[in-house]
């Protein structure tokens, strides 16, 4: 995981021109958030944070953690889409970060069951353990271990840092 100073610097040390970046969580829609809910909690151990609520019992809206990353969603019905002339969500890749990608791997196998299609986890040459699977919505999630920071790059790739300059 990355440890952005923007993020986890105190207010008072943050530049007058820089913004005071507090965290990220994405927000993905669904077309039952109740069942997305609870699939996410069963499935990869999310805790659920807040949920809200429709009359009768639906969620629109809920917060789910990841350790201390935050993930929103919502529910929204077919109407939604087409008004934005789309036939439904479109999904996302989302990277969660674990200390060990096995472990997790077989905990969301065991959970899936007979319905599970997933790919072990592999080594890249990024320094990373992952595999991914996709949700009842669409979406793509990376359980992403870290083990190395040395990065295997392709004849010629190279890496360049930020504040480095970028020359040919």
């Amino acid at each position: 995981m990355v440890d952005c100073p923007a993020m986890s610097s105190a207010e008072a040390d943050r530049p007058e021109n820089e913004p005071g970046y507090l965290g990220l969580a994405p927000y993905l829609y669904y077309a039952d958030a109740t069942e997305a809910v609870a699939w996410l909690v069963r499935v990869f151990g999310f805790t659920e944070e807040v949920r809200f609520a429709d009359a009768s019992g639906e969620v629109f809206q809920a917060t789910l953690c990841a350790g201390p990353a935050k993930i929103q969603l919502a529910g929204v019905g077919p109407e939604y889409w087409q008004a934005k002339g789309v036939d439904g969500p479109v999904g996302q890749l989302n990277i969660i970060y674990v200390a060990d990608a096995d472990a997790q791997y077989e905990r969301v196998r065991a959970a899936l069951g007979d319905d599970a299609d997933l790919d072990a986890p592999q080594d890249q040459p990024y320094g990373a353990r992952v595999f991914t699977v996709s949700d009842i919505g669409g979406n793509s999630w990376t359980f992403w271990q870290q083990f190395s920071d040395t990065v295997e790059l392709p004849s010629g790739w190279r890496e360049v840092r930020a504040g480095e300059p970028v020359t040919d």
